[in-house]
C-alpha cells in the first residue's frame, strides 16, 4: 500500500533529457569506475533512451504529444547532448543503440515554433558529420551511424557540408565494402546525398564533374560486383534524368568514354542492368548536338544495337519504354542514313 502511495511520478521530457545528459557525462568521465557501477549506469542510460523514444514515437497505447516532443527537442539541443550520445554510442548495448538511433533520427524532423532546431545545432557542430560518415569503417557501428547520417542530411546545409568535404570520396569505397548490409546502407546514404537537395547537387556535380564521374565510372559502373553495377546505373539514370542536372547530363552524354561504358552495360546478361543502362543510353541517342566521335561510334555499332533493341523487352508491358525504344531505334537509323547520304 505504501509503495502505491509514494510511487514516483513520471519524469517530464525536460527532466528525461537532463537525466540522460548527466548519465552520458558520468559515463564519459568515469571510464575507470568499477564494473558493477558502470553496469548500473548503463542500465539507467538504456532505460532513459527507451523513455525518450516513447515520448517521441508514442508507447503503443497512445500517440506522441506534440508539446512534450517540442520540450524534449528544445532541451536536447540546448546543450551538447547529441555529441555526448554519438561519442558514447559504441559503449551502449545493442537495444540502447537502436533506441538512441531512432531518437536522433526523429529529432531531425521535430519542429519547435516552426523551426527545425536540429538543423541549427548541426550547423554549429558540423564536425559531428565527420564521426557519422567515418562510422562506416566500424562494422559494429556502421548501421547506427549510417541511419543517423541519412536523417541529418535531410537538412540541406548539412548535406552540402558532406558533399563538399573529402568524405564524399569515401563513399565510392564504402559502397563496395564486403559486408553486404553496410555496403547497402552506404549506397542508400550516397543516393540520398545525390538526389534529395536538387540545387545543391547540381552545383556540386558542376564543380566536381571531372573527378566525380571518373570515380563513378571506374569504381561503380565498371565494378566487378553485380550489385554495385546495378545500383550505380540506376542512380546514374536518376541523376541525369533530373531536370536540375540538365547541364551535367549534356556534358555526360557528349563523352565517348561514357558511351563505351553504357554500351558494355547494355550487353550485360542481367535484364535489370540492361533496362537501367537503356534509360541512360537513350540520352546519348536523343542528344541533338552529338559530337562527331559519338556519331561515329553509334554508326559503327548500328547493326548490333538495332539487333539488340529488336529483342529488348521489359518483363511487364510498358508503353513508355516501348515508345522510348522506338525513338532510339529511329535516331540510330537516321544517323546511318545521314552517314551514307
Amino acid at each position: 500500500m505504501k509503495g502505491l502511495l509514494f510511487k514516483s511520478k513520471p519524469k517530464t521530457p525536460v527532466e528525461l533529457v537532463r537525466q540522460t545528459r548527466d548519465l552520458l557525462i558520468y559515463t564519459q568521465r568515469n571510464s575507470d569506475i568499477r564494473e558493477s557501477k558502470r553496469e548500473e549506469k548503463m542500465m539507467e542510460l538504456s532505460k532513459t533512451m527507451r523513455d525518450l523514444k516513447c515520448v517521441l514515437y508514442g508507447n503503443g497505447q497512445s500517440e506522441p504529444v506534440s508539446d512534450a516532443c517540442s520540450q524534449l527537442t528544445q532541451e536536447f539541443f540546448r546543450e551538447d547532448t547529441l555529441r555526448l550520445l554519438i561519442n558514447i554510442l559504441p559503449k551502449l548495448n545493442l537495444e540502447a543503440r537502436k533506441d538512441a538511433t531512432q531518437v536522433v533520427a526523429n529529432l531531425q524532423r521535430q519542429q519547435v515554433q516552426s523551426r527545425l532546431i536540429a538543423c541549427h545545432y548541426l550547423e554549429a557542430n558540423i564536425d559531428l558529420m565527420d564521426i557519422l560518415v567515418t562510422g562506416y569503417e566500424n562494422t559494429e557501428m556502421a548501421l547506427h551511424y549510417g541511419t543517423m547520417l541519412r536523417e541529418c542530411i535531410r537538412h540541406q546545409s548539412v548535406a552540402r557540408y558532406v558533399l563538399e568535404s573529402e568524405h564524399v570520396k569515401k563513399f565510392f569505397d564504402y559502397i563496395q565494402l564486403p559486408n553486404f548490409d553496410i555496403a547497402a546502407d552506404a549506397a542508400a546514404t550516397f543516393k540520398e546525398l545525390l538526389t534529395r537537395h536538387k540545387s545543391t547537387v547540381a552545383e556540386f556535380l558542376s564543380k566536381n564533374y571531372d573527378w566525380f564521374f571518373a570515380e563513378y565510372n571506374s569504381k561503380l559502373l565498371e565494378s566487378s560486383n553485380y550489385i554495385t553495377r546495378r545500383q550505380a546505373i540506376k542512380l546514374l539514370g536518376d541523376i541525369l534524368l533530373d531536370r536540375s542536372n540538365a547541364a551535367v547530363m549534356t556534358r555526360y552524354v557528349s563523352s565517348r568514354d561514357n558511351l563505351r561504358i553504357l554500351m558494355n552495360l547494355l550487353r550485360e546478361s542481367s535484364k535489370s542492368i540492361q533496362i537501367e543502362a537503356f534509360h541512360v543510353f537513350k540520352l546519348f541517342a536523343a542528344n541533338k548536338n552529338k559530337p562527331s566521335d559519338i556519331i561515329s561510334i553509334l554508326v559503327a555499332n548500328r547493326s548490333k544495337l538495332l539487333r539488340l533493341f529488336a529483342d529488348f523487352k521489359t518483363d511487364k508491358e510498358d508503353e513508355q519504354f516501348e515508345a522510348d525504344k522506338a525513338q532510339v531505334v529511329k535516331e540510330i537509323a537516321a544517323l546511318e542514313t545521314k552517314e551514307l547520304s
